[in-house]
């Protein structure tokens, strides 16, 4: 009594009220206070011994009692268990009063807390003897019942005991062996309870191996037929999921499986069995559960059908089939249940591996519900469905059979592309991966055959797989990790990325592999809707050139990026199958691809991967695609060189033999390859292939800048090899012995060269070539390499020069613009050619050669390169050179064709070009020698025999003369000019040119008119200077009477006027000065003036002004000096008239339009010179005193320093002008004046003429001394 008062004391009413419930009042005085649970609840263990057993508590109190006793086990689950582990007898007294509560009671609620309690009890004991004592009570209890009417609660808590304790299993298989009669009274008992809590224990029994190996008999015998049967008749879902939970467990094994799914092997006592259906398959019944409306029950069937589908789906596959199963596995995609979704996309994945399945048109009919369930699960969240979805979908692709189109309408095809492109941009790596392999299996022709081809969206498609693989790509290197502790996670991460982009680059070869295909299918090459006025973008040639641009603009960065971190051979293997490819995929484009793959080093890195991996017989496959690749690339390089000609089609054909058989063959590194190639031993026709095919690979490399081995050791190893070939008496073929003679020049050091021997056999190999050409290479060191050598230019120097100017591209027209500002960077073939000349001076001879003999285009080359260096290398004199031999040139064509020179050769325009710049370099004042004056008569000679139409011939020709006659000194002037003028061709040549300035302005060009009439004015001054006589006298267009030449200046007065005259405004300017209508009778002072007239004398100033007006500087001067002889000889014959002429109005406008040109303008020459010849006729209305004052102050404030020499020298004309006048009373002026004379350097009164006298302007020779004066 005082315990429990002790129990109860300081509880409130409605708690103690609760506590009281759990005690058993009339005895719990007695117990000892050891079995009572010191927390709430506060329960007591005997009070619970005694209370649970006694028919007069009700049960909801045991009901209490039980559900406390539950919770105390959870919430205090280590206080409970001492308190009932105190004494093992009460223990196992406990657990036998809950079981035989529980087997008494038939309310629901209170068996479950019972099976609830003893699994917590017996689980948190975990007493052997406890176990054991539960076990023999329930054994105990089945087999005293005599109906297995009440064996529900005892078979749940069996099944629930062994699935809390697993190794129970195999106890009761072993020491209660008979209990498997009692659940197979269960079975077949007529309650599905039962039933389902026979195989809930079934299920927990085959779970463990060991128990299921020792009922295998007892599977086959008794439980497989009466079980199937069962499944197919359960009515509740309880039932179903329990015999589907069992059926899990045994598909879990291979014989359970056979026994399952190939029901012959049964006994006969099996299949009579009370209950059991012979009929049942499990196919039907899963198909049956699978056709119901429970999404668990539609999963759990596809769970049984994959499980048993793994152990061999070639086995049993075809059964589910038959069933018509896929059917509705299809239909389950489009369920809104992710599990069920993922399981049917399981199940049908294992289910694709059985033919049948094709030959029955399975995917036929589902290939749109995979399509819209992929497109639905991947705007899902679920990683697992995505990459299960995809795994599907690419064995379909996969394993489609060719002859069965799997894609009946193009729209289809179009969304499964759309969707592939979407997973292949997921950001989850491994559903990317999925999609990637999926990729590939679409991108087939059977798959994409149904017109028209969507390329856009395939296009689409591979851009965003190349793009999502470059964004992994540079994810990595951005996430490089540091230090050597992450050198793991780095090596994995390049082992993801790789594999990654093998996946990709497998996508990327389907699709060229489906470009080459369709290339033979004349519907696919467009879309055959295409209305023939709409532009045509769906096509096979723009697919085309997308695949090439995708490969040179991501696949190959990408791959190169990775071969900095690790080299995979499958992936190399895949990466140069493309690139082999895309010569075929697009022909037009595969010269131009050779040529860069080569200069990126692709030579290289094939051979790196041939000796690395492909050394005797290991990996094949990749020693293959690397011969195929080299093969078609040479082939590519070799049929379209840069700057030579093909070879021809027998050439090609040997080379592409050769390459056949000797580019599997090579898998030797650089060094061994270089040795080899050095062997000078007897070489049989394997081995000599073996080193064309070496040669002939490091010469493509060579080409495009690819040097990866060493230039000396490669200059040694060809040396060794065309030795080698002289010693056996073999010639080898073209190509290889243009490749040796090239790597021989670009190999060869600037101090090194050839021995004797060896130039010599190249010459033997030379001489059996018909045309240099076959083995011709542009570049400027082979040009170097055949001048360097006296044995090899003498034969082969022209040759080589004219094909090495007729492949050279570079722009001469820059090189020959003088004036541009500075001169332009020479070419690097040029640099190597000037030093050729300057070094070996007769290669000039050769060039002077081509000049003459090439086609044109090729001559103008040559003469731009000979100016361009004559004008950059002015210290080499190699003017007698180049005059001797030009003379016999020119000499063999007047012998040659004397009577038509003009039609000798196109180029001999050229070659008088280049005589006239030899002429323009000469130094001034120096006299003519034999050889200059034999070229004069030569080409005076030249002249006399061309028409005025003969433009090309006659321009250099003149230019020539003319700056010979003032090139040189005044006895050498007067000899040749002796010698010009006896030439009666030429001077009826330029009879004919003067006649011709009054024809039309279209009538010959204008420069020459120009050339014509200072060459005569040059000979009229020669010929007053030195009496000399012409050759001829000339019939005069305006007189009858005849004249000598230096007359034609003074009497052609028409031609003078009209060269002037500015077509539109002579009519205006002489109506001015002359009245209109009949022709003026001559006046007294046309009389004193002859033979010029007044009006042409007026008309002749006018011209003049005009010409001034433009203020263009040598124009002035030159219109200045006219001017100042027309006022002489009109001072001469009639001061009054010059002074008139000097005086005009007109005048003083001209000279202040001059002056208004800027500051200081008056110390132009041409304006000094003007003033002056104002002054000396005293024209005051022109210029007054007080403006010359002007000018002199100017003149005082200048800086005469700056001042050109030609400006000095009329700086002092004009100040002598103005003192010898006497026009200066102002003191202060004579001042100035004596300052400004003091002033001046010596040099300006010297009269020397200024250094850089002789110009070229706008093709007519000038000078400018001649101009002036």
């Amino acid at each position: 009594m005082a315990v429990r008062q002790a129990a109860t004391a300081g509880t409130p009413g409605p708690r103690r009220e609760e506590e009281a419930a759990l005690l058993f009042e009339r005895a719990h005085y007695r117990h000892d206070p050891r079995w009572l649970l010191p927390v709430t609840p506060r329960l007591c263990l005997a009070c619970a011994l005694e209370l649970l057993p006694d028919p007069g508590v009700s049960l909801v109190r045991k009901k209490h009692m039980l559900s406390c006793f539950q919770d105390a086990l959870v919430r205090h689950t280590s206080l409970v268990t001492q308190l009932v582990s105190q004494d093992q007898r009460v223990c196992i007294h406990f657990i036998s009063v809950l079981f035989g509560l529980l087997c008494s009671m038939e309310d629901g609620s209170v068996t479950d807390l019972c099976i609830e309690v003893l699994i917590q009890i017996t689980t948190q004991l975990k007493l052997e003897q406890t176990i054991r004592c539960l076990l023999d009570e329930c054994h105990k209890e089945l087999c005293n019942m005599p109906s297995m009417r009440g064996s529900l609660a005892t078979l749940t808590l069996l099944g629930k005991l062994v699935d809390a304790i697993p190794a129970l299993a195999d106890e009761l298989v072993m020491e209660h062996g008979n209990l498997m009669e009692h659940l197979l009274r269960g079975l077949v008992y007529p309650s599905e309870g039962i039933q389902a809590s026979v195989c809930y224990l079934y299920g927990k029994l085959y779970s463990s191996p060991v128990a299921a190996e020792m009922l295998s008999g007892h599977f086959r015998e008794k439980l497989f037929p009466l079980f199937l049967s069962i499944l197919d008749g359960a009515q509740t879902k309880e039932l179903q999921i329990n015999c589907l939970g069992l059926l899990r467990q045994l598909l879990k094994y291979d014989l359970f499986v056979s026994m399952i799914m190939n029901q012959d092997g049964l006994g006969e006592s099996a299949k009579n069995i009370e209950g059991s259906s012979g009929n049942t398959s499990l196919p039907l019944v899963l198909k049956k559960l699978l056709l119901s409306r429970d999404e668990t029950l539609q999963v759990a069937s596809a769970h049984c059908i994959t499980a048993v589908l793994v152990h061999s789906p070639a086995k049993h596959a075809s059964a589910f089939i038959h069933a018509d199963i896929p059917e509705f596995l299809f239909e389950h995609l489009s369920s809104s249940s992710e599990v069920l979704v993922w399981s049917s996309c399981n199940c049908l994945t294992l289910l694709v591996e059985e033919p049948l399945f094709f030959s029955k048109c399975h995917t036929v009919y589902g290939i749109e519900a995979v399509v819209r369930s992929l497109q639905g699960s991947l705007k899902m969240n679920n990683i697992e469905l995505h990459k299960q979805g995809l795994l599907l979908f690419a064995e379909i692709l996969t394993r489609q059979p060719e002859e069965i189109k799997l894609f009946t309408s193009s729209a289809m095809c179009r969304d499964a592309g759309r969707a592939l492109q979407e997973a292949v941009s997921s950001p989850v790596l491994e559903v990317a991966a999925e999609a990637l392999k999926a990729t590939s299996a679409f991108l087939r022709k059977d798959h994409q055959s149904t017109p028209p081809v969507q390329y856009g969206e395939l296009q689409a498609l591979l851009e965003a797989m190349l793009n999502r693989c470059a964004e992994f790509s540079q994810t990595l290197l951005s996430r490089r990790p540091l230090g050597h502790a992450s050198s793991r996670d780095s090596e994995k991460a390049i082992l993801q990325r790789g594999k990654f982009l093998l996946s990709t680059l497998e996508g990327f070869r389907s699709a060229c592999r489906l470009a080459i295909e369709f290339q033979s299918e004349p519907s696919a090459q467009e879309n055959p809707f295409t209305a023939p006025s709409a532009k045509k973008e769906d096509t096979l040639e723009a697919f085309s050139e997308f695949l090439l641009s995708a490969c040179d603009s991501l696949c190959i960065p990408m791959v190169m990026r990775h071969l900095e971190q690790t080299t995979h051979p499958a992936l190399m293997e895949v990466f140069l199958s493309i690139l082999h490819n895309l010569f075929v995929i697009v022909p037009h484009m595969k010269e131009k691809f050779s040529k860069k793959l080569a200069s990126s080093s692709f030579i290289r890195l094939t051979l790196e991967l041939k000796a690395r991996f492909c050394s005797g017989l290991s990996h094949s496959a990749l020693n293959q695609v690397c011969s195929n690749f080299l093969y078609y690339m040479c082939l590519n390089l070799l049929s379209a060189p840069e700057k030579t000609g093909p070879p021809s089609k027998e050439e090609l054909s040997a080379v592409s033999e050769l390459l056949q058989h000797g580019l599997p063959q090579i898998s030797s590194r650089s060094p061994e390859s270089l040795a080899f190639l050095s062997d000078r031993q007897y070489m049989e026709g394997a081995a000599r292939q073996r080193q064309y095919c070496i040669l002939l690979l490091f010469y493509l490399a060579y080409i495009h800048e690819d040097r990866f081995v060493s230039e000396a050791e490669l200059f040694e190893a060809v040396q060794s090899f065309l030795l080698s070939l002289q010693d056996q008496g073999e010639r080898p073929p073209l190509v290889v012995f243009k490749a040796s003679i090239y790597l021989l020049a670009i190999c060869q050091d600037k101090d090194n060269t050839l021995r004797e021997t060896m130039v010599s056999a190249i010459r033997k190999f030379l001489e059996g070539i018909p045309d240099l050409q076959l083995v011709y290479t542009h570049h400027p060191l082979l040009l170097r390499f055949f001048l360097l050598y006296p044995e090899l230019m003498s034969r082969y120097g022209h040759r080589v020069l004219e094909l090495w100017f007729f492949w050279e591209e570079s722009s001469y027209e820059e090189l020959d613009d003088v004036t541009s500002a500075g001169q332009p960077a020479l070419p690097a073939s040029l640099v190597v050619l000037f030093q050729l000349l300057r070094s070996i001076p007769s290669i000039l001879l050769i060039l002077l050669d081509l000049i003459y003999s090439s086609p044109v285009d090729t001559a103008h080359k040559v003469l731009i390169s000979l100016r361009t260096f004559l004008r950059r290398n002015e210290d080499i004199q190699v003017g007698g050179l180049i005059r001797g031999h030009f003379l016999l040139i020119l000499q063999r064509l007047l012998v040659e064709h004397g009577a038509s020179p003009s039609g000798a050769s196109g180029n001999l325009p050229l070659l008088l070009s280049l005589l006239s710049l030899m002429q323009l370099r000469n130094v001034s004042e120096q006299e003519l020698d034999s050889v200059a004056m034999k070229l004069l008569h030569q080409v005076s000679k030249l002249c006399g025999k061309c028409s005025p139409t003969d433009v090309d011939i006659l321009q250099p020709s003149f230019n020539f003369l003319y700056w010979s006659l003032h090139q040189t000194t005044p006895s050498s002037q007067k000899r040749a000019a002796a010698v010009l003028l006896s030439s009666t061709g030429l001077m009826e040549l330029l009879e004919k040119m003067l006649a011709l300035t009054l024809a039309k302005a279209d009538s010959p060009r204008t420069a020459l008119l120009c050339s014509a009439w200072l060459l005569t004015a040059s000979f009229s001054a020669q010929q007053h200077k030195g009496s000399l006589q012409a050759s001829r006298t000339w019939g005069l267009a305006l007189y009858p009477v005849p004249c000598q030449v230096h007359q034609t200046l003074s009497v052609e007065m028409d031609q003078v006027l009209k060269a002037l005259s500015f077509p539109k405004k002579k009519a205006a300017l002489l109506s001015a000065l002359v009245p209109s209508g009949a022709q003026p009778l001559p006046a007294t002072k046309d009389t004193v003036l002859a033979p010029l007239r007044m009006s042409q004398v007026r008309s002749l100033v006018i011209g003049l002004q005009n010409l001034l007006v433009q203020k263009d500087p040598l124009l002035s001067q030159a219109c200045v000096g006219c001017l100042e002889a027309l006022l002489d000889y009109l001072d001469a014959r009639s001061p009054d008239i010059a002074l008139h002429v000097a005086s005009q109005p007109w005048n003083r406008f001209l000279l202040f339009t001059l002056l208004d040109a800027g500051e200081n303008s008056f110390l132009r020459p041409e304006i000094l010179r003007l003033m002056t010849l104002f002054m000396r006729y005293r024209s005051s209305s022109v210029l007054s005193h007080e403006e010359v004052g002007d000018v002199l102050q100017g003149v005082a404030l200048a800086d005469l320093s700056t001042l050109s020499n030609t400006t000095l020298q009329a700086l002092h004309g004009f100040f002598q002008q103005l003192q010898s006048m006497g026009h200066l009373a102002d003191h202060s002026m004579a001042q100035t004046l004596q300052a400004s004379l003091e002033g001046l350097p010596p040099s300006t009164s010297s009269g020397q003429p200024p250094l850089q006298d002789m110009l070229c302007l706008g093709g007519v020779a000038v000078s400018l001394s001649h101009i002036r004066n």
